[in-house]
């Protein structure tokens, strides 16, 4: 049995083993393949896994020997399931592998905003301490959360992984999903978006990329938010319309806003909030702790020995059941 990995060097950069792939059969790994060599890498490989390189209805067909494909990552819309679920090839995903990597993550972009910690630091070592006149100075103002409203839009595992911690902080949090759960309702108070959006001091976004949630941010909805309200994206780029936040951080409108995610990944040098005020963001690197990493391997490894076996789990497009 031939396994190949189309993308391997965000999970493993190295500090992990595909030893577990290894020893169920003959594993190939790439760090990355670009689209145009997809097919000849995949060959007559029975067995694919991949993290966001494309397979496409073309690609299945020019590989008619893949029997399974494995997603490193829970998110599987770079894979046409449709097509796969034709020729009875299941899709399996790594339903939830980061709740708590996530959700800390979240709120470091959140105390990076308040305290400017990284700022700080530069400038203390670039002298400006040894040459204050003051025992002690700020560039940038300095925000205390006890007692600020956090607002979670999506309040699933990794929304009250970012709400506990919240609470722990003295916020109070507040909370808006199409499906409530008594685990939410123990953690915040369920309220219509526009009460959220009206009320929050913090906005956190965790919610899936739907149809009806794509640009759920946009000048419409920042309007109605608090004048120097703080915006948190570590879920998916496209939930926040970009010209829309980069004007309202440009006005003051929105104080500021810590993302780990941008509509087109990697982030694009024409992509407005580049530019805008009091923006700060990072390479989408809420998942990438160790420990995380470690849970996908394991997850998939044990998602290709559950379907060798005959009862594949997490799949995506019901190939098998």
């Amino acid at each position: 049995m031939k396994i190949v990995v189309l993308d391997g060097y965000t999970e493993n950069p190295g500090d992990l083993s595909w030893g577990g792939f290894e020893a169920i059969g003959e594993t190939v790994v790439y760090d990355r393949t670009p689209e145009e060599q997809i097919v000849e890498r995949i060959g007559e490989a029975e067995i694919v896994i991949l993290n966001k390189t494309p397979i496409t209805r073309a690609t299945l067909e020019a590989c008619p020997g893949i029997k399974y494909i494995g997603v490193l990552a829970t998110g599987y819309n770079v894979v046409d399931t449709d097509a796969a679920r034709e020729r009875g090839i299941p899709v399996c995903n790594i339903p939830s592998y980061g709740t708590a990597s996530v959700g800390q993550f979240a709120i470091a972009l959140l105390l990076e905003i308040c305290h400017h910690i990284g700022a700080h630091s530069d400038s203390v070592h670039n002298g400006d301490w040894e040459r204050s006149a003051d025992w002690c100075y700020w560039n940038h103002p300095l925000i205390e959360l006890d007692g600020k409203t956090m607002g979670i839009i999506g309040f699933g595992r990794i929304g009250q992984a970012t709400g506990r911690i919240a609470k722990a902080l003295g916020m109070k949090v507040v909370a808006y999903d199409a499906h409530p759960s008594d685990a939410g309702r123990a953690l915040a108070g369920y309220v219509k978006l526009d009460t959220l959006l009206a009320t929050s001091d913090v906005i956190a976004l965790h919610c899936p990329l739907f149809p009806e949630t794509q640009g759920i941010i946009d000048r419409a909805a920042i309007a109605k938010m608090k004048d120097g309200v703080i915006i948190l994206n570590n879920s998916r780029g496209p939930l926040i319309v970009e010209q829309d936040l980069a004007d309202a951080l440009d006005s003051g409108k929105v104080a500021a806003a810590g993302l780990d995610v941008v509509s087109t990944e990697p982030i694009r040098g024409d992509n407005p909030l580049l530019k805008a005020k009091n923006c700060i963001i990072t390479p989408h690197i809420s998942w990438a702790a160790r420990e995380p990493r470690q849970r996908i391997m394991d997850m998939a490894v044990e998602n290709l020995k559950a379907f060798l076996g005959g009862g594949a789990v997490n799949v995506v497009n019901s190939a098998h059941s």
